[in-house]
C-alpha cells in the first residue's frame, strides 16, 4: 500500500489522496481548492492522469471534497465513484450547481478578455458536464461491506458532519499482508441539529485525520443557539437585516432547523425570513428525503407530525427577479444565502445592501477559508470589496462557531481516543499549519504516532525497515518537541531517554 498526498496537504481545502493498491489507482475525494489554497495552487491541473484512476471513493458531497470530480469525467476518467446514497443525491445537485458557477465566472471573466484583446477562457467544466459525470456515481447505505476488487473491500460509517458524510473503513489485503487504513474525511460536531454523531471505529492501523479545528473550541452550542436568537431580535429592534452566509448543504438546513424551534415557541414573531438559494431549497428536499440518517430528536419532531426544515414566515427564493426583491427590503428579515464563505451567489448581493448598515447584522455560522470575502470580514477589516466597488463594514459582525460541522479540538482528540488500539501512524491532513502543530503536539502528548503531511508526500507501508527509521526519526523529534523548556530539563534524564529511543531503534 502506497498513499500519495495532492490536496487538503498543509492547508484546509482540496482534499485528494492517492492510493495504489495491488495495479489499482484509487483517489480519497476529488475536491476543489477554495480561497487561499486556489490562488496558491489552481485547480485546472492534476499532478496524475485522471485516465489512471480506477475508483474514487468520496466522503462527502462538500466542494473543497468533491468539486473537481467533473474536472476529472472532462478529462477522461471512467471508472466509478463510490459514496452513500445521500452523498450521491446531493452531488447531484451540487456538482451541478458548481459547474453553473464555473460558467457564469468564466463569462464575466471573458467579457473583461474580449474589451482587452485576449483571448477568451473556458471554464473547468460545465453544468452539463457535471450532470454527465454523475453517470459515474455508485451510492451505497452505511455499514455495508463492498468488496471494490479483489483486495479491497470498504465499509462507510456516518461522519456526522453533512447528509451522507462518511467515515471511509478500507480493508485492504496485499501480497498476503492484511491492513486496516482508515479515512476520517470531515468529522462533524457533536449534539448539532439533525444529524447524528461521528460514529465510533474500533481499530486502525493507519488513520488520515482531519484537524480543520485541531486547536480551537466551539463553545455550549445551546449558547450559541440563544446568542442567535438574541442576535435576530435585537437587530429587527433597531430596524435592520440580518444577513447569514451560509453553506447551501448542510449548514442551511440546520439554521432552519435552530429558528423553527424559536418560531414554533413564539420567540421570534413578525419576522421574515428568506433563503435566497436555489441550490438550498434543491438540497432541502433531498434532506426531507433522507429522514433516516436523521438523529432521535429531528426524528421526535417528526412523528409529531411537523417539519423541522419548515415553518410559518419561511420563503425559499429560487428567481434572480425574487431575489433582487429581496435586496430591497430594508428591516424585519432575516437573510439566508449562499456561499458560506461569501465567494460567489447571491449573498455578495445580499452583504453589499446590508453590510454598510450599522443597524444590520451579519451572522457567521462556518468555517472561513483565509483569502475569502467572509474571512476579511471576520478579521476586521472596515472597508472590502463587492462588485469592483469598496463597501464599508458599519454592520454588527457575529461569529457563532458553535454552529459549526466540524468537531473541535476536544471532539477530535474524543474520537480518536475511543479507538479500542492506537492506529501505527496517524497522518494529519485538511486544516492550516497552527491547528496542525497543536493538535500534533496535543496526540503525540497522549502517545500517539502522529505527523503532519505534505502536498505530494508519499507514505509506504511496505518496507518495514524504512517504516522503522522513519519512525525512529519521528520518535526523537516528538520527543524532543515534547519538552517545553531544554534549558531546564533534566540533563541525565534526557540522555537516558535519547539511548532509550536510539538502543530500540537498533533493537
Amino acid at each position: 500500500m502506497e498513499i500519495e498526498f495532492y490536496g487538503a496537504a498543509g492547508c484546509v481545502t482540496g482534499s485528494c489522496h492517492m492510493l495504489k493498491i495491488r495495479d489499482k489507482r484509487i483517489l480519497l475525494d476529488c475536491g476543489m481548492y477554495q480561497g487561499k489554497d486556489e490562488k496558491e495552487r489552481g485547480n485546472e491541473i492534476f499532478p496524475f492522469n485522471p485516465k489512471d484512476i480506477d475508483y474514487i471513493i468520496l466522503s462527502h458531497g462538500h466542494i473543497d471534497h468533491s468539486g473537481r470530480i467533473p474536472l476529472m469525467y472532462k478529462l477522461g476518467f471512467k471508472g466509478e465513484v463510490i459514496c452513500t446514497e445521500g452523498t450521491m443525491d446531493l452531488c447531484s445537485a451540487m456538482l451541478r450547481d458548481s459547474g453553473y458557477i464555473q460558467e457564469m465566472e468564466i463569462e464575466w471573466k471573458n467579457r473583461k478578455r474580449m474589451r482587452q484583446g485576449l483571448e477568451p477562457l473556458e471554464p473547468l467544466y460545465t453544468s452539463k458536464i457535471a450532470e454527465l459525470s454523475m453517470y459515474l456515481f455508485r451510492g451505497y447505505a452505511y455499514e455495508k461491506s463492498i468488496e471494490l476488487f479483489s483486495g479491497l473491500t470498504i465499509r462507510f460509517k456516518d461522519a456526522g458532519h453533512l447528509l451522507g458524510s462518511s467515515i471511509i473503513e478500507l480493508f485492504i489485503d496485499e501480497n498476503g499482508k492484511e491492513v486496516k487504513l482508515v479515512y476520517s474525511g470531515d468529522l462533524g460536531n457533536t449534539n448539532v441539529p439533525i444529524l447524528r454523531d461521528p460514529s465510533k471505529i474500533d481499530y486502525a492501523d493507519y488513520l488520515i485525520m482531519e484537524t480543520t479545528y485541531g486547536n480551537r473550541y466551539h463553545g455550549n452550542i445551546n449558547n450559541q443557539l440563544e446568542k442567535l436568537s438574541e442576535i435576530i431580535k435585537n437587530t429587527v429592534k433597531r430596524g435592520g437585516n440580518v444577513i447569514i452566509p451560509s453553506f447551501a448543504v448542510g449548514r442551511t438546513q440546520e439554521v432552519l432547523y435552530v429558528l423553527n424551534h424559536y418560531v414554533e415557541k413564539n420567540m421570534l414573531q413578525d419576522i421574515s425570513f428568506y433563503v435566497d438559494s436555489p441550490l438550498a431549497a434543491e438540497t432541502t428536499e433531498i434532506f426531507n428525503k433522507y429522514q433516516k440518517y436523521y438523529d432521535e430528536e429531528a426524528k421526535k419532531i417528526i412523528n409529531k407530525g411537523d417539519n423541522p426544515l419548515n415553518f410559518k414566515g419561511l420563503t425559499f427564493v429560487k428567481s434572480s427577479e425574487e431575489s433582487m426583491k429581496v435586496n430591497k427590503i430594508q428591516r424585519g428579515a432575516v437573510i439566508i444565502s449562499a456561499s458560506g464563505m461569501c465567494e460567489a451567489g447571491r449573498i455578495r448581493h445580499h452583504l453589499k445592501h446590508n453590510l454598510w448598515r450599522k443597524e444590520s447584522s451579519i451572522v457567521f455560522v462556518g468555517y472561513q477559508a483565509e483569502g475569502t470575502l467572509g474571512y476579511e470580514i471576520l478579521s476586521g477589516k472596515r472597508k472590502v470589496k463587492l462588485f469592483g466597488e469598496e463597501i464599508a463594514v458599519n454592520a454588527e459582525i457575529h461569529n457563532l462557531e458553535g454552529l459549526s460541522g466540524h468537531a473541535d479540538r476536544n471532539g477530535l482528540i474524543k474520537w480518536v481516543e475511543d479507538f479500542k488500539a492506537k492506529p501505527k501512524k496517524i497522518l494529519l491532513v485538511h486544516g492550516d499549519s497552527e491547528a496542525q502543530k497543536s493538535f500534533k503536539e496535543l496526540l503525540n502528548s497522549k502517545g500517539f504516532n502522529s505527523k503532519i503531511v505534505q502536498i505530494n508526500e508519499i507514505f509506504k507501508d511496505n518496507i518495514k525497515e524504512d517504516e522503522m527509521k522513519l519512525s525512529y526519526k519521528e520518535e526523537l523529534v516528538n520527543y524532543i518537541e515534547s519538552i517545553d523548556n531544554l534549558d531546564n530539563y533534566d540533563r541525565e534524564a534526557f540522555i537516558k531517554n535519547i539511548e532509550k529511543i536510539l538502543n530500540k531503534n537498533k533493537q
